[in-house]
């Protein structure tokens, strides 16, 4: 039987591979001599090739943006198909949407799952630890390879929104708009401490093997497990987490043990279960490192106005009021530094008791102010007589 999709899905999407025979050399001081980016495309390319938006994925998230997959059926849409398809606040009737699988990660591109052509074994923690600023080189060659020279718009929630800051100052005359979501200029110590203690719960698993689980056929489950928990935990708020499932006990009275008995517990177990079925934990290891070393400002004498003094973009900025992980002022951190850069930036401040994970919600005002931003680019991208090119005075608005 055909499969039946909603009136606003992009439907039925099929990966593609892109592989580069050509070295890229990392920030690490490595290179990769080849390497495949996995990726989707929704909606069309327009003639002049200027409709072109590229969706950049947070810590856990993939190329499987928006639609479904053949084996999933209607049961799994991807990890932001709320926000992407016809009529949706990305509007593939207007926009060619592009979402990759970064470098280092698990679901297809080149990563320490893949086989290291040195020695045809999975590389594992041989690895070389990449770079924000390295993904936003291998995006931009797989950029060239689709033909397209100028972004309309790159939009990121959270690392996605790090990238969409590093594409602007890298490549500032190849993207004419950038979404940053949910995003810091750059990781605070307690940041980090989080990112740490992660990585030391799957270090320290017995199945861990040094990074070389492959060959034992066997998973650091317990470490990956508990380290998703602690992710999970820091990506809500407490006023959800209350509202979600306040104490309550499981039989409606405590047991005195150390099974699980609240309903808290139970939702965090099966979170951290259903994410070792999915992630590799080298990968985890090495986005959380991806995540720790992201500062822009590191370049320019740690002054981030300096860095973003590049760019040629116009910039929308979204924080969420609940959110404790990436709070709203450090998205006012970056606001105050466009300003200061004399970028021409709007700032929206979202109500929401859904902490950090609100920029995956269908959250109305969000929706709203994402649809009548990229509504604007849209006209923009089709109306060639209008200028692509971002006011050279700074200003901020208020969305």
């Amino acid at each position: 039987m055909p499969h039946t999709f909603p009136a606003d899905s992009v439907g039925l999407i099929t990966p593609q591979t892109a592989h580069f025979a050509e070295a890229l050399a990392l920030d690490c001081g490595r290179s990769l001599t080849e390497y495949d980016l996995v990726y989707e495309t929704y909606g069309t390319l327009n003639a002049e090739h200027s409709n072109a938006v590229l969706i950049c994925h947070a810590l856990s998230g993939d190329h499987h943006v928006a639609g479904y997959h053949e084996d999933a059926g209607t049961r799994k849409p991807g990890w932001w198909d709320n926000c992407i398809g016809p009529g949706k606040p990305i509007d593939t009737r207007e926009f060619f949407v592009v979402c990759c699988n970064n470098l280092g990660g698990c679901k297809g591109s080149t990563g320490p799952t893949s086989i290291n052509p040195d020695n045809r074994k999975p590389y594992g923690p041989d690895f070389p630890i990449v770079t924000v600023k390295d993904w936003v080189r291998s995006q931009a060659r797989l950029a060239d390879r689709l033909g397209i020279h100028t972004w309309a718009a790159v939009i990121g929630g959270s690392l996605g929104g790090m990238q969409a800051m590093q594409w602007t100052i890298t490549f500032p005359e190849r993207v004419r708009h950038a979404l940053v979501i949910a995003a810091a200029p750059r990781l605070s110590a307690q940041n980090i401490a989080f990112n740490e203690v992660a990585r030391q719960a799957i270090l320290s698993d017995p199945d861990f093997h040094h990074g070389h689980y492959y060959d034992f056929g066997v998973v650091p489950r317990r470490g990956l497990m508990i380290a998703r928990m602690l992710g999970h935990i820091t990506y809500l708020s407490d006023e959800g987490m209350h509202a979600k499932f306040g104490r309550e006990l499981r039989e409606g009275r405590p047991n005195f043990n150390f099974d699980t008995e609240f309903e808290v517990e139970s939702y965090l177990r099966h979170q951290g279960r259903a994410f070792v079925d999915r992630f590799d934990a080298n990968t985890y290891l090495l986005i959380t490192k991806t995540l720790d070393y992201f500062d822009p400002a590191a370049d320019f004498d740690q002054d981030l106005a300096a860095a973003f003094h590049r760019a040629q973009a116009r910039f929308l900025v979204v924080s969420f009021t609940s959110d404790w992980r990436f709070a709203p002022a450090r998205s006012r951190e970056i606001v105050q530094a466009l300003v200061r850069a004399g970028r021409e930036v709007s700032y929206a401040e979202i109500p929401s008791d859904s902490g950090h994970d609100a920029f995956l919600m269908p959250i109305p005002l969000y929706h709203d102010t994402l649809r009548g931003y990229l509504t604007r680019v849209a006209h923009e991208v089709n109306t060639p007589a209008v200028s692509a090119h971002a006011s050279p005075e700074g200003h901020a608005d208020a969305a």
